[in-house]
């Protein structure tokens, strides 16, 4: 149940919202930080490897701007991500350095994660920093982007990010203790949820509108937010950013706010995620070697056993993987174009930058992106 999802969790993407990381608008809390940057080390050390998502640009540029209200202008908001950005920024990583962690900022856009060129080179930038053990902190682009602003969420932003890591579970640290069955601020008979699945028709019809003034996400965001990580088998934990050690209990198995778990395991999502969601761009035929080290070994499609490219595909478009006698073996996510493929076919992976001038990676597509059919 949600105690054991945690508990066994070792990917963490960890999200905390505007009111939290500013104090309710009057400037990043360094104290509040301070702690989850703590607790965050703490986690770090048991082996497991952890995200901050992380709001509160917009938040911090109006109190450094002096604004006490948040503008609707958009250059007005970009200006204020702009300004804040550098002053969050820069609070993560004294705080998170305290605690002798290494951190990385990265700024993503929903736009990122849906060219799939641009999702696989943010997917390798955000496992490369977690295997050096550095803690990336992650925030929406809001300097560049329109709808983001305007519609945007973090909520969402984390869900993707967990995607896209293929995270083991989802915290959003938030300032009410979880999710109610109707706003406890209106409604005495409110009743708390502890544990419910993700993406129950019921979940959304409880939630209400946004929290507050500083943040733009409430818990119907909190709640769709959980349903799209628990497509890819993620599940979601949703408690008070305040609660004393609320990460550290949360991983030691505590049932603290509330759990939203994944209906679906995680590698069977991806699974159908891949084969059932995302269209065909080409196939390569591979030879039997190949096909035996990918259907019986589980390993990795490299270039020298691929024997024909078809159809025309970019860098992270979805192909199949087929069998000299045409059989469909497997599905994945290309590193190569269908052009640079035909120009690495049949070769070893050591000769792939001599090729081609350069070389993104040994393989033609890692075992994490491929699914056998």
């Amino acid at each position: 149940m949600s105690d054991g999802v945690l508990l066994g969790a070792r990917r963490i993407v960890v999200k905390v919202g505007s009111s939290l990381v500013t104090n309710e608008g009057r400037g990043v809390d360094a104290a509040a930080i301070g702690n989850w940057s703590r607790q965050l080390a703490v986690l770090a050390q048991q082996g497991r490897e952890l995200l901050m998502v992380s709001s509160g640009a917009i938040a911090e540029g109006m109190k450094r701007l002096g604004w006490k209200q948040r503008p609707r202008e958009l250059h007005d908001l970009q200006a204020a991500a702009a300004v804040g950005q550098m002053g969050l920024v820069q609070m993560y990583e004294s705080r998170l350095s305290e605690h002798g962690m290494s951190s990385a900022q990265v700024l993503l856009t929903h736009a990122d994660l849906a060219d799939r060129e641009r999702y696989l080179n943010a997917r390798s930038t955000l496992l490369t920093l977690l295997a050096l053990k550095v803690i990336p902190v992650i925030n929406e682009n809001d300097t560049v982007v329109n709808d983001e602003i305007r519609f945007g969420d973090n909520d969402t932003l984390g869900a993707l990010v967990a995607n896209l890591v293929d995270a083991d579970a989802y915290v959003i640290l938030t300032d009410q203790r979880g999710l109610y069955s109707a706003d406890p601020r209106k409604d005495a008979a409110a009743r708390f949820i502890d544990h419910a699945t993700a993406g129950s028709a019921e979940l959304e019809a409880m939630a209400g509108g946004a929290g507050s003034s500083i943040g733009r996400g409430g818990m119907l965001t909190k709640v769709l937010a959980a349903k799209r990580a628990a497509a890819s088998g993620t599940s979601t934990f949703i408690a008070w950013g305040r609660e004393p050690d609320v990460l550290l209990r949360l991983a030691a198995g505590e049932r603290i706010g509330t759990a939203l778990v994944a209906g679906t395991p995680k590698w069977a999502a991806r699974k159908r995620w891949m084969v059932d969601h995302l269209q065909l761009r080409g196939a390569v035929i591979v030879d039997d070697g190949a096909a035996v080290k990918l259907r019986d070994e589980g390993k990795s499609l490299l270039p020298i056993g691929v024997r024909e490219v078809h159809g025309d595909f970019v860098r992270g478009d979805v192909i199949a993987v087929r069998s000299a006698a045409g059989a469909e073996l497997a599905r994945g996510l290309a590193n190569y174009s269908s052009s640079e493929a035909r120009l690495i076919a049949r070769k070893p992976s050591n000769q792939i930058e001599s090729l081609l001038g350069y070389a993104n990676e040994p393989e033609l597509i890692h075992r994490t992106n491929l699914v056998l059919i």
